[in-house]
């Protein structure tokens, strides 16, 4: 872990010095694996000139952030010298967040009205806007949340004055985002982008079943642009976004282009983790309805419990014993010899589950096994009570383990 943590230091700080184009805080990743997720090819010049910052890509930077604070208290415990590490990474951490919820003068990431985040093109006049579409790059802020146990200031109580040295007289850095000194359940403490009112709104959309919630997982854009396709003209081109739950519908982006739509399996493993640590600090007096609209009110537990089982459903037998992997194809659905032979399929239709791209990606459809297993073995009152050793950091591995990798350049 020690050596994998240096190396893990070398590409944070690559990041850090070349991805942060003015020391803003706000990242370009480029690619970063979501291929058409944007309005805009990532890998090439923006057809208006200027440069995006990304909310999926500083996103992941927060994440790695906590990440990497994970292993150094892991370190710190064995080797003091991994102490400042350890404080170097809640800086940066805080640095970071703060930046994706700017208020003021300057456009930021987050928009108020509709309480969702969009990344930001900057124009080389030096105007900006918000590219307004709702997509993953909006839930994984979401996303970028990890809880805290306390062993770190509990060995090193002086790690805490330099805390709180570094954040009272920078309140700005605390004013929109969560109060990471503010302690929860069981005195636990949260690193998170949102703060309780945010996170509600973030919920309210990711569970309306007109936006992102299918009856099979989340989708990778919202419902919404169905009807309300995102349009951007400039130079007499029109840029689209539309909601395409099966396969894109354009050879752009390589020509393998799918998430306009379709259901994958890392970022709903990343938003059951979330969910489950949000829960692990706020506990079941946190409950938002799910569906948004339903009536029905759930605990954070309840909903990421919700949301596995509906993944599951995709190849479960429903009640006519047809599995929604297999859509159409009758020979899967129906011949003896290969209705139980299930595939994994590498991302799934949007609105009726079935596998779509290859038959046989188990390196991250495969985690489905892990959410059985962790619903399985383990209720809401073990996870409340015993935390992170409830078996969410094993969620957690496999779902990192199973995306396309930390953010990478183009």
């Amino acid at each position: 872990m020690e050596r994998i943590f240096q190396k893990l230091v070398l590409n944070f700080t690559w990041w850090v010095n070349r991805k942060d184009r003015f020391g803003s805080n706000l990242f370009e990743g480029g690619f970063l694996g979501l291929d058409n997720i944007g309005v805009f090819d990532r890998s090439a010049p923006l057809p208006t000139g200027g440069y995006l910052e990304q909310a999926d890509g500083t996103a992941w930077m927060a994440l790695f952030c906590q990440n990497m604070l994970e292993i150094g208290v892991q370190l710190a415990m064995a080797k003091p010298a991994y102490a400042d590490m350890c404080v170097k990474f809640i800086e940066h951490f805080l640095w970071i967040s703060s930046s994706m919820m700017r208020a003021g003068g300057n456009v930021g990431m987050w928009d108020e009205e509709d309480g969702f985040f969009y990344d930001i093109l900057r124009l080389p006049d030096g105007r900006a806007q918000r590219l307004k579409v709702r997509s993953m790059v909006g839930l994984l802020p979401f996303c970028a949340v990890t809880v805290f146990e306390g062993e770190l200031f509990e060995k090193y109580p002086e790690l805490r004055r330099r805390f709180h040295k570094f954040l009272d007289p920078r309140h700005e850095l605390t004013a929109f985002i969560h109060d990471p000194s503010k302690p929860g359940k069981a005195g636990r403490r949260l690193g998170a982008i949102l703060n309780e009112t945010n996170l509600r709104r973030v919920l309210a959309k990711m569970l309306d079943e007109n936006e992102f919630l299918s009856p099979y997982g989340i989708r990778s854009l919202s419902r919404y642009h169905a009807e309300h396709p995102y349009v951007f003209s400039i130079g007499g081109q029109e840029y689209r976004m539309d909601y395409l739950p099966a396969e894109s519908n354009t050879g752009m982006f390589g020509g393998n282009s799918n998430w306009r739509g379709p259901i994958w399996m890392p970022v709903n493993g990343l938003i059951i983790r979330a969910l489950l640590q949000y829960y692990i600090y706020y506990g079941d007096d946190f409950r938002v309805e799910c569906p948004t609209g339903s009536g029905q009110r759930m605990t954070l537990y309840q909903i990421a419990e919700e949301l596995s089982h509906r993944t599951h459903n995709i190849f479960l037998r429903d009640k006519d014993e047809r599995r929604p992997v297999y859509g159409g194809t009758r020979k899967f659905q129906e011949d003896p010899h290969w209705r139980d032979l299930v595939l994994f399929y590498e991302y799934f239709h949007g609105d009726n589950g079935a596998g779509l791209g290859a038959s046989h990606q188990t390196g991250w459809t495969g985690i489905i096994a892990r959410g059985m297993h962790l619903f399985a073995t383990t209720s809401a009152e073990q996870t409340l009570a015993l935390g992170k050793a409830a078996g969410v950091t094993e969620l957690e591995r496999s779902a990192k383990g199973a995306t396309d990798g930390a953010p990478r350049a183009t």
